[in-house]
């Protein structure tokens, strides 16, 4: 697990095609999501406190497959190259290992890299789900990854909003 962390962390886009073929990896991809809520959790500790860590690992778990069912809806059904196949598990595997680098943002619990630690990590989580996506889909060829870039940009809204009432539910925590 931890190897194809790091490969996916380093934008490999054939530890991408690895989990995505690996039916097994999907409780990997669970518990690098866990992972990287949890730094995340930590991250932010001096903001939310100990219950930010629960807080944010089951708002990201929930919204992890919310993503994942809405890009392999709009991947499948409205954005498909023919030679797209994909099914919500594969999607799964490959959006949850493209956040490895989000176990990074627990340096953003040492004050003077808070501030560059949640966007730098975001922004390479984000170009890490591109990636994925591009491969679970099978985007191959010219326009590809723009087509990636399209799904994931359809697909944020509603992942956000997903996240934002995830959140709602489980309800607030100290600030």
């Amino acid at each position: 697990m931890l190897r194809r962390m790091l490969r996916a962390a380093l934008l490999d886009a054939s530890a991408y095609e690895d989990v995505e073929a690996d039916r097994g990896a999907t409780r990997q991809a669970v518990g690098v999501v866990v992972l990287a809520s949890a730094a995340a959790g930590v991250g932010s500790f001096e903001n939310n406190g100990w219950s930010g860590i629960p807080v944010i690992t089951l708002a990201s778990l929930a919204g992890w497959w919310l993503w994942a069912g809405i890009t392999c809806f709009v991947g499948t059904r409205v954005l498909p190259k023919p030679e797209t196949v994909a099914d919500v598990g594969e999607l799964l595997r490959t959006i949850g290992f493209a956040a490895s680098p989000g176990l990074l943002l627990v340096l953003a619990a040492i004050p003077p890299l808070a501030s560059v630690t949640f966007p730098v990590c975001g922004l390479w989580m984000l170009v890490a789900m591109v990636i994925g996506v591009r491969q679970a889909l099978d985007y191959e060829g010219p326009g590809g990854t723009a087509r990636a870039v399209a799904v994931c940009a359809i697909g944020f809204p509603v992942y956000a909003a997903g996240v934002a009432v995830s959140l709602l539910a489980i309800g607030p925590w100290p600030v």
